[in-house]
């Protein structure tokens, strides 16, 4: 049961739907990162996010890159939620920027605006106590404070920054006296048993033209560039592109440094909500249920004499036999084979991956479009099988290309295939051949699914060798 913020204040979420989550390749990567995936359950984690929000605050503002405003806007709208304001960075500048573009666009929406600045990928499990402390610092922000939510630990974790109560307010929130960076095992033990010091969660809530006015402050630079960058914005479809050019000039920056650290209003309200990051696979394993030999197992799994491992199958059968604290992930396309304990080094094989310019760093066997999703099947020297689906009423662009060309098996439901200048109905069992250099495109007439087998074949096969002509989605 979502519970109510009181008093009534209009709250805008600006949900920060960066980052690629290195350290859970290969699950996440850069095409398509945790933030986007089921982890914990069903849903992803954006869409959970989504889904513990307060029932009575306003529309989201989300805040991410390119490649992924059809992800945010498709998983929002699986939710049948208001999809809100999506704001594309042309480049990631850190938090500070973000939080500063999120800011101006809810000023325009409401002079009185509050943010309440969330990540897209963390996992809170006990929504109730979430929504008691939004509540609380609501009324503190509404007095001019910067509130930060500071996690009770749990343990001594090194993996995270840090910071230290001051006085605590008549309100239950506390003045920061410090912020730490992450601490060795030691220190961190020492921070513990003081009871002194919080997790730095990085969610704040606060009033937006306080933000600001604290950023012209300290930072005047990255304010004078965002407020440049949304004076002159871009409307896509559903999107927002602040200007490109004044936004790159803009110093990258986080919130920490750039404001919070300096200022005299920042306070921290303490959660105790089940808060983790699913930094890496032994987060991951620490959030999720477990059996009785403590294993999170998912997929096709048999174990046999295992014990407190995360095991996780695409696509195939995992067997295990006398393991223990083992990280076990299979994908179409890749499998990862680590000892729990040293989970944080997986970010060393993603570096590797990239240095040798190997596509798995990045993309998944099976790639989302905002028209709907394909498989890389097969492929060769001169040819590549694919399995496309395509959404009811989606259409691929109006495209050609220099170096290859297609052959499409329609294996169920309808398609609207046009190749130069005719146009054709396609259904099961029917096909059509598009040779290099044809200006073609493809729609889904039906009201189900479309599914087709499509057959490259050429001297070159990348996804580069697209010339769009038209485009319903903005790509053109």
């Amino acid at each position: 049961m979502s519970a109510e913020v009181t008093p009534p204040v209009s709250i805008f979420p600006a949900i920060m739907c960066g980052g690629i989550g290195t350290r859970l390749w290969p699950l996440s990567r850069a095409l398509f990162p945790k933030q986007f995936l089921p982890l914990v359950n069903d849903t992803s984690m954006l869409q959970d996010t989504l889904l513990r929000l307060p029932k009575n605050i306003r529309e989201p503002v989300f805040i991410c890159n390119e490649e992924h405003r059809f992800l945010v806007a498709e998983q929002a709208r699986q939710l049948s939620q208001n999809q809100g304001t999506i704001l594309l960075e042309p480049q990631g500048r850190n938090t500070a920027p973000a939080i500063a573009l999120a800011a101006i666009n809810a000023l325009e929406k409401d002079d009185d605006a509050m943010l309440l600045v969330l990540a897209a990928d963390h996992v809170i499990q006990d929504t109730a106590a979430f929504h008691q402390a939004v509540e609380q610092a609501s009324v503190v922000a509404q007095q001019g404070k910067l509130v930060t939510f500071g996690i009770v630990p749990t343990h001594a974790e090194t993996g995270y920054g840090y910071i230290k109560k001051g006085n605590e307010q008549n309100s239950g929130a506390f003045d920061v006296a410090r912020f730490v960076e992450k601490p060795s095992t030691q220190v961190a033990r020492d921070y513990l048993n003081s009871g002194d010091y919080l997790w730095n969660s990085g969610m704040f809530l606060f009033k937006a033209s306080r933000y600001l006015g604290e950023l012209a402050k300290y930072r005047a630079d990255i304010l004078e560039h965002c407020q440049q960058a949304m004076t002159d914005v871009e409307h896509d479809l559903d999107f927002l592109r602040p200007n490109k050019t004044a936004f790159l000039a803009c110093p990258s920056e986080s919130i920490d440094y750039a404001v919070m650290e300096k200022t005299d209003s920042a306070v921290v309200i303490p959660l105790d909500a089940g808060w983790s990051d699913v930094g890496s696979y032994s987060a991951l394993w620490e959030a999720c249920k477990k059996d009785e030999n403590q294993n999170v197992l998912k997929g096709d799994v048999i174990s046999h004499q295992t014990t407190n491992s995360y095991i996780q199958s695409k696509n195939k059968l995992i067997a295990t036999v006398g393991v223990d604290n083992l990280v076990i992930i299979d994908t179409p396309d890749a499998i990862l084979v680590a000892n729990k304990d040293k989970v944080q080094d997986v970010k060393q094989i993603v570096e590797q991956l990239n240095n040798r310019r190997r596509s798995e760093a990045v993309i998944h066997r099976e790639v989302y479009r905002p028209w709907g999703k394909y498989d890389s099947v097969d492929a060769g020297e001169r040819f590549q099988v694919k399995r496309i689906i395509v959404n009811p009423g989606a259409k691929l662009s109006v495209q050609m290309h220099h170096h290859r060309a297609e052959h499409w098996i329609i294996v169920s439901g309808n398609a609207k295939v046009t190749i130069e200048d005719k146009t054709v109905l396609l259904s099961e069992n029917q096909s059509a051949y598009i040779p290099i250099g044809a200006v073609h495109a493809l729609e889904n007439s039906g009201e189900s699914p479309l599914e087709m087998i499509e057959v490259q074949s050429g001297s070159y096969l990348g996804e580069d060798d697209i010339v769009r002509f038209e485009d319903k989605y903005g790509r053109a």
